[in-house]
């Protein structure tokens, strides 16, 4: 056990347990999170929901080694600070996991941050319900029946189908409509970087298609955006806001990423790539409206995550969101992640690494007050 006196709060990523590999999730991500706190002087380890008891005073927990390059186990004084990298949905909201996230809320000396992920109808309710967010939301329904995807369809001769609990542009849809005689109807399922394609012009032969498709999965449907293009791909911004040292939203870093030649989505797992948003928004809309554009996306994001956090429970540190501007300027908010994945620019990255650890100062600093 480290007995070492520590002027900095002591900080654990909390994440699931694995029988194979010790723990699960990204372990890269892990060790740069590790290595950026030790450099900031915390002492930083991972630990699993398994055994981080908020009733004990030395947890087992797990720290890299450089020499060896190898994860190993130790006991480590109970954290001041969790910060909540639990990789899975599935995992989550099991009982015992969410009544152990619940006890570590409740425990005096101890505070988590980023308590579970998004569902994707909630935010948009979120955010169309304030004044300030509203005009950034597309239409969006719950996909109940057909009766919805008709009546969506008769209003936007394009749409979304999103998983709720997606992410990563996994299980997304979209659907056209063409109004000539007869009414052809295409829908274009993403699979891993490629997507097929399924056209019908009997609109309950779609609905079928769809039904395979998403089984009982809750799905949403939602307006689609003709977004800016660049060599005829559409592209959108990836936008990292966190808290800083005293506590306050801040726009960490923005990235642009441009869709694969085949796929629905802008994200990288799926065929796109990381781009300069500057260039391709000079390229589209001109260097004066780009700057114009990129301080509108700052203010927007950071209205965003104020509203998110203001519906949702337990303390949030940080959020990635997705957010798009189509060809004639206007900004569409399009879903924001809990748990961001690793930013690809070196300079959003450095960023978001320290800041997790502003961040976790100041929960430990409000903790003293």
């Amino acid at each position: 056990m480290n007995n070492r006196k520590q002027d900095k709060p002591i900080v654990a990523i909390l994440t699931m347990h694995d029988n194979k590999r010790m723990f699960r999730g990204n372990l890269e991500n892990f060790q740069e999170i590790l290595e950026t706190g030790t450099r900031m002087g915390h002492l930083v380890y991972v630990v699993t929901v398994k055994e981080l008891d908020p009733a004990k005073y030395s947890v087992k927990g797990y720290s890299y080694n450089r020499s060896t390059k190898q994860w190993e186990s130790g006991y480590f004084p109970r954290p001041q600070v969790v910060y909540n990298r639990i990789p899975g949905r599935v995992d989550e909201h099991k009982p015992w996991v969410r009544n152990r996230i619940e006890e570590l809320q409740r425990a005096k000396g101890i505070s988590l941050y980023n308590s579970g992920f998004f569902n994707k109808w909630n935010l948009f309710q979120s955010l169309k319900s304030s004044s300030k967010t509203r005009g950034l939301v597309p239409a969006t329904r719950r996909l109940l029946n057909s009766g919805v995807l008709l009546k969506m369809l008769q209003s936007y001769p394009s749409l979304y189908l999103k998983p709720e609990s997606g992410k990563a542009g996994k299980g997304i849809m979209t659907v056209k409509c063409s109004r000539r005689a007869p009414t052809t109807y295409r829908l274009k399922i993403q699979t891993d970087r490629k997507s097929s394609i399924y056209k019908t012009s009997n609109f309950y032969s779609l609905w079928s298609r769809i039904q395979r498709k998403t089984g009982s999965i809750p799905y949403i449907v939602q307006q689609g955006i003709e977004l800016a293009t660049s060599r005829n791909r559409p592209f959108d911004l990836r936008v990292l806001a966190q808290k800083n040292r005293r506590g306050l939203w801040r726009v960490t870093g923005i990235g642009a990423r441009l869709a694969g030649s085949r796929s629905i989505t802008t994200h990288v797992p799926r065929g796109g790539s990381v781009e300069d948003p500057q260039r391709l928004l000079s390229a589209t809309f001109g260097a004066e409206m780009t700057d114009a554009h990129l301080q509108r996306v700052q203010a927007s994001a950071l209205q965003i995550a104020r509203q998110i956090e203001s519906s949702t429970k337990g303390m949030i540190g940080e959020m990635s969101m997705d957010l798009g501007i189509d060809r004639s300027g206007n900004l569409w908010f399009f879903e924001a992640n809990a748990k961001p994945m690793k930013f690809d620019e070196p300079e959003i990255r450095k960023k978001s690494l320290e800041r997790i650890f502003y961040y976790s100062s100041y929960l430990a600093e409000q903790q003293k007050e």
